[in-house]
């Protein structure tokens, strides 16, 4: 049985976002197995372009051991952003404290919204290039230079 890496309460199995976790029902910390927390990452990008990209950023020694296997977990901003999770070195699972699989899902939202943003503007981008330069002052001063 695992037990909660914090106040070593007995980890109950829980389903969030359709995952089936470990959670703690103390501290309300909860243990995602390695392929879980992209499970979790996926229930909120709408696209998988969101996914791509390193997720441990600024690797340090943790203060917390693996509920599996009891070694010391590596602490990490995730996705370089100001959110501190555990993982373990032996890729054995993550753990996230009260509230952070909650923020895990939003950056992963704003991920997903900057991803679509950034497609439409290149699209948009495009479309204007291959339509020629007939809009703003800008482009028509170039008009003229390109003629000669």
């Amino acid at each position: 049985m695992l037990t909660c890496p914090r106040d070593q309460t007995a980890l109950q199995t829980q389903k969030q976002h359709d995952i089936e976790i470990d959670a703690c029902g103390t501290c309300h910390g909860a243990w995602y197995d390695f392929d879980e927390l992209t499970m979790l990452e996926a229930s909120a990008a709408r696209d998988d372009n969101a996914l791509a990209g390193m997720i441990e950023y600024s690797k340090r020694t943790g203060e917390l051991k693996c509920p599996k296997c009891g070694e010391l977990m590596v602490a990490f901003d995730y996705r370089g952003n100001n959110l501190e999770l555990d993982a373990c070195p032996q890729e054995h699972g993550f753990w996230l404290d009260t509230g952070e699989a909650e923020r895990v899902r939003q950056i992963m939202q704003e991920r997903s919204r900057g991803l679509s943003r950034s497609a439409s503007a290149e699209k948009s981008w495009q479309r204007a290039r291959e339509g020629g330069s007939r809009g703003n002052l800008t482009d028509r001063v170039r008009d003229l230079f390109r003629r000669r």
